[in-house]
């Protein structure tokens, strides 16, 4: 892999979207139902997208990179005709952006074709693919996700009974899991519930989404989420529910999904995410007050926290920045140069409500720190007299890796410097982290059911075989 490639994965301080999954059993023209639900969730993930559909007998399959409605034409959505299907959109937190690594994966097994979708990252995924390799099997991709194609392939777990069950049992770290064969559709979390998964009903069948907003955009009822170690069978016979592995005593619940992932009309681990941004936004105005003119977000992410924190503070609520909604994901240019220019494209600072003002700009995180410096300026260029920055999560020391593109330690701003360097660097006038006691105080329980781990380096499962996000790519090309 070359630097130029490694370096076009750097996007300023934005957090890199996971993946988001959607399926469907038993509804009719299910591909039109999961282009929807897919269009839905784009915010998950702007690379590639796709989707495997069956009606009965065969299935039929269409994925590409790029978004969902730039691949999917009608034609397309004529041509995946079935009553049963799962789709995927797709940002690469492992493996890279290549046309074979979009999903969903559809492999031909003795029992017939499988095909899966997943959001997160398998810890394990490296010793997995290394075990399989050594005694013959050849890899068509290079995400994690395909190990679990070889384990449902695998002898081992083919002839014992649930035998799916058997084989996600043998998978670490963080997975979501939408999987279909000809007749079934199932879905399944693991043990700790990194990443969600709900259930829903629709026209007399089921469908599946990582994020309740997905359930609403095709007019289906939310029932349950789907719970960590269980897997979820949908057939002509009806839902049937099993248990892969005990649930641990804690949960691993990725609090980032409320913090920034998640759109904010989603129900997601049980907590509406606009609500809880909006606590956020509030408990930042106690922890950090400042005497100050306006609250300005940086949209999209930062909307409800600042809303939070203007109501708490008494101070007023104004759009300082635009968001131009028609701009290219930035991190697929390959000249750094190019890339500053999109992040400039991304918003636009209005001076009309900024000149002459103390302004806080409320953002929900940084990750280098280079994005937010460039903002600070446009405010400063645009008149603004003060600037005061406020940040709606603890600062990220630690990279994630349960599927979040997270960089690595040296590449965090805030784990080589502290709260005073970070302001300097970014040039703000004064600058405020939610603390984590903070962050928690809007869930019960909460230090037991949220992974923080890119807050604090408590990792609630085994890293070590960790390497990042190009792990697989690398070892490949050492196999070569």
């Amino acid at each position: 892999m070359s630097d130029m490639t490694r370096r076009c994965w750097m996007d300023g301080d934005e957090p890199h979207e996971e993946c988001g999954l959607f399926g469907a059993f038993g509804v009719p023209s299910v591909a039109e139902i999961l282009y929807t639900g897919l269009f839905a969730q784009q915010h998950r993930g702007q690379e590639g997208a796709g989707m495997v559909v069956s009606d009965g007998t065969r299935l039929r399959y269409h994925k590409n990179p790029g978004r969902v409605h730039d691949i999917f034409s009608p034609e397309t959505i004529r041509r995946l005709a079935g009553s049963h299907g799962i789709g995927h959109v797709r940002y690469s937190t492992t493996g890279a952006s290549r046309p074979q690594n979009v999903q969903p994966l559809v492999a031909e097994c003795v029992d017939g074709l499988w095909a899966i979708a997943h959001n997160g990252n398998l810890t394990n995924a490296a010793s997995l693919r290394r075990t399989y390799q050594q005694s013959g099997s050849i890899f068509q991709t290079t995400t994690d996700s395909e190990v679990l194609i070889h384990l449902l392939a695998d002898p081992h777990y083919r002839n014992r009974c649930q035998h799916v069950g058997r084989a996600l049992a043998e998978l670490r770290g963080a997975f979501s899991f939408l999987l279909m064969s000809r007749d079934c559709v199932m879905a399944a979390r693991d043990p700790l519930g990194f990443r969600p998964l709900v259930i829903g009903t629709l026209e007399g069948g089921y469908v599946f989404a990582s994020e309740t907003c997905a359930l609403r955009q095709v007019g289906a009822n939310f029932m349950r989420a789907v719970e960590p170690g269980e897997l979820v069978q949908v057939t002509s016979r009806g839902l049937a529910s099993y248990r892969f592995a005990e649930v641990p005593p804690r949960c691993a619940q990725c609090v980032f999904e409320l913090v920034y992932f998640a759109r904010p009309d989603s129900n997601v681990f049980g907590y509406n995410v606009h609500q809880t941004r909006m606590q956020y936004g509030m408990r930042l105005a106690q922890e950090h007050p400042v005497q100050a003119d306006i609250v300005i977000p940086i949209p999209d992410s930062g909307v409800s926290a600042a809303l939070g924190f203007s109501r708490a503070s008494g101070i007023p609520f104004d759009m300082g920045f635009i968001r131009n909604h028609y701009v290219g994901r930035t991190f697929i240019m390959p000249e750094q140069a190019t890339r500053a220019r999109g992040v400039d494209m991304k918003l636009s600072v209005m001076p009309e409500v900024v000149q002459g003002k103390r302004v806080v700009v409320v953002d929900d995180s940084i990750v280098r720190g280079n994005t937010v410096q460039r903002r600070v300026a446009f405010l400063r260029e645009a008149g603004a007299r003060e600037v005061h920055v406020r940040i709606s999560c603890p600062p990220i020391r630690h990279p994630c890796f349960f599927g979040i593109d997270f960089a690595t330690t040296s590449e965090l701003i805030a784990a080589t410097r502290d709260v005073e360097q970070i302001r300097a660097y970014i040039g703000a006038d004064s600058l405020g982290y939610l603390s984590e006691e903070g962050l928690l105080a809007s869930f019960a329980d909460g230090p037991r059911k949220f992974c923080k781990a890119c807050f604090n380096g408590d990792y609630p499962t085994d890293v070590s075989q960790m390497r990042g996000k190009l792990d697989l790519e690398d070892q490949q090309a050492e196999e070569e």
